[in-house]
């Protein structure tokens, strides 16, 4: 009969000596037999625990209770530091590791210290196991894969609580929530400009500091993001993945295509407070409001004129630099038939 204590301070080998019950899929060991029954789980896929919420399935009872907490919002473990609140306690173990500063895992091939060991050393590898069979896409951990399958699914699990929006990730969802309390928590140094997410304050710090270390391979231009990079590629391979349902044309970019479906509805949802003129771009609204208070923010660095639109600025440069973008009378007469059609119709 089999010692039920393992000597806690034996050696390694020896305590796995007493791992009898072994997989036959993977080989894997283990102590109990009802520990190695669940572990097949992993390999038949069977996950017998499903919540009566959204009918999601599990391999483990805990596994379930845990995630019951997410419909529930009890949060029962917490931070006795910064009172935030965890529905696991592994979690509030890593967190507290934020006060503590401790660093548990060192990487061999460089200098880096944390707690996420593993998907730092794939900087390394380049490893990315976890591929999508809809388009060979790959991702270094098996969640991230899990968010991107709702992309083709169309599933958004995450609704505001406050309007009808659904999100993919639970983070879009808390960054949502900022438009509807207006709070900007992060601030520039530089500017005093705030900013609803970090993000967003990163990509802001770049115009203080000039630096664009992403650069396109095709024609040298460089950009301060990688979003932006990739976006610009698609001028080069004549990719637009934006494609509208009411007519079939097709965009580079989501917003242009929100941009175009107001051409369908007519929808205009941005209206000025002093003259109710409405518009269908944010954009639109906030260089009309320059003609009410009289701003004009960009400014030539040739002559010191001011405009209130960027446009008119770029224009106003060709008078500078002498550029003709026109020559060819039938580019001019296209270019002219835009205004015609904002002035007539207000679309183009």
């Amino acid at each position: 009969m089999l010692n039920q204590s393992i000597d806690k301070t034996g050696d390694w080998k020896q305590q796995m000596s007493w791992k009898t019950y072994q997989c036959d899929q993977c080989s894997k060991r283990f102590l109990r037999k009802d520990a190695l029954k669940i572990h097949m789980r992993t390999h038949s896929g069977e996950k017998p625990y499903q919540c009566d919420q959204c009918s999601k399935r599990f391999l483990r009872k805990d596994a379930l209770k845990i995630h019951m907490r997410t419909h529930s919002g009890e949060k029962p473990y917490r931070c006795d530091q910064c009172m935030k609140r965890f529905r696991e306690s592994s979690k509030l173990k890593i967190h507290m590791r934020t006060h503590t500063g401790e660093k548990p895992y060192s990487c061999d091939q460089c200098t880096n210290h944390g707690s996420a060991l593993k998907f730092h050393m794939s900087t390394h590898t380049g490893e990315k196991p976890y591929r999508c069979d809809q388009c060979t896409k790959s991702f270094i951990q098996s969640y991230a894969l899990k968010c991107h399958m709702r992309t083709h699914s169309g599933e958004k699990p995450y609704k505001c609580d406050q309007c009808t929006m659904r999100f993919i990730h639970t983070s879009a969802r808390k960054r949502h929530m900022s438009t509807h309390t207006g709070e900007k928590p992060y601030k520039c140094d530089q500017c005093t400009k705030c900013f609803s997410q970090k993000g967003h304050r990163k990509s802001h710090m770049m115009t203080h500091s000039g630096e664009k270390p992403h650069r396109c391979d095709q024609c040298t231009k460089r950009f301060s993001l990688t979003r932006y990079l990739t976006i610009h590629m698609r001028t080069h391979s004549g990719e637009k993945p934006y494609r509208c349902d009411q007519c079939m044309r097709c965009f580079h970019l989501g917003s242009s295509l929100k941009f175009h479906m107001t051409t369908h509805t007519g929808e205009k949802p941005y209206r000025c407070d002093q003259c109710m003129k409405c518009f269908s771009q944010k954009g639109t609204l906030k260089h009309h409001m320059s003609t009410h208070t009289g701003e004009k923010p960009y400014r030539c660095d040739q002559c010191m004129k001011c405009f209130g639109q960027k446009g008119t600025l770029k224009t106003h440069m060709m008078t500078h630099s002498g550029e003709k973008p026109y020559s060819d009378p039938s580019s001019l007469c296209v270019h002219m038939l835009k205004h015609t059609l904002r002035r007539g119709s207000g679309t183009l």
